[in-house]
């Protein structure tokens, strides 16, 4: 069927997820938006991922193309999809997750409201086998992120992404505002603009990737609900601990080399107290003598 709506590249990056990629694949193939493609890009599986892939393959007209990725993190399979992705629009879309049939459709509308929208992005649903304790304290804090911003307000339609690095709770928690890739969609022209997610982060490349993205585009936000995580309890309570990889330090310095003059003061104070050459060595100066004074007075 021809159509004048532009190409979205479904991306999914696989690695042994035979468990779930069928439902995953099924919801990519059953969007009502008339225009796509689907990307999987494969790290080497050992399971049944890429035999499950090429049955559905088989019985859909949507063309599915499968690459073989060399295992080299996971930052470069997502960047492997994007760059064999034809589309004008990059949808990712993880293999255990599920878009709603409406997803893609209600995002591009979005997109296109306005000129210069580079990302758009929709709230989404947990689902799990069973709602442990882990999973109950994921959820709680990380359902609705929209609502951790504590000075724009975050609702139905665009913003300029500047709005958002000038939040001053932008350094807090959680890192993450936006949401996993599987909310978010993407003009390919960011990929132009920006470049592609870096692959020396193991947890938030993502985040990093939306932040950046900020200074240079409009950013949509549909208060819907498009998308399912699922939610496994080992990586509720990986993520719950996730301090332990801790690229806390890492963000903040990327944030202060790349977004410093777009955040709000009190976010600059604290990275320059980090990372400036002059103004790190002074507070920390300062941190000492205040600590010899109360010692002296004891």
């Amino acid at each position: 069927m021809k159509t004048d709506k532009p190409l979205v590249s479904i991306c999914i990056p696989t690695y042994n997820g035979e468990l779930f990629i069928e439902e995953c694949l099924t919801s990519a193939i059953h969007q009502t938006y008339d225009n796509l493609e689907i990307i999987v890009s494969d790290d080497a599986s050992s399971d049944n991922t890429l035999s499950i892939v090429n049955t559905l393959k088989q019985n859909t007209d949507i063309p599915i193309h499968v690459f073989n990725h060399k295992p080299s993190g996971i930052g470069a399979n997502w960047n492997n999809c994007v760059k064999h992705a034809k589309g004008d629009y990059i949808k990712f879309l993880f293999q255990d997750d599920m878009l709603y049939p409406n997803c893609i459709e209600t995002l591009m509308a979005l997109m296109a409201s306005e000129t210069n929208v580079g990302m758009v992005y929709a709230k989404r649903k947990f689902i799990y086998k069973e709602k442990t304790e882990s999973i109950s304290q994921f959820e709680d804090f990380y359902g609705d992120l929209h609502l951790h911003w504590s000075e724009i307000e975050v609702i139905q339609g665009v913003l300029d992404g500047r709005q958002y690095l000038k939040d001053k709770s932008f350094l807090n928690a959680p890192k993450n505002k936006i949401g996993e890739p599987t909310s978010v969609l993407l003009s390919k022209q960011c990929f132009e603009k920006v470049g592609y997610f870096r692959q020396d982060l193991k947890q938030a490349l993502d985040c990093e990737f939306w932040y950046r993205l900020m200074p240079f585009y409009k950013i949509g936000f549909v208060d819907e609900v498009l998308s399912s995580f699922r939610l496994h309890d080992a990586q509720a309570s990986a993520i719950n601990k996730s301090k332990k990889i801790n690229e806390t330090e890492t963000l903040y310095n990327i944030y202060y080399n790349s977004l410093l003059p777009y955040l709000h003061i009190l976010c600059r104070r604290k990275l320059q107290k980090r990372f400036h050459p002059i103004i790190s060595r002074l507070y920390k100066l300062k941190v000492v003598l205040r600590g010899l004074i109360t010692f002296n007075k004891e």
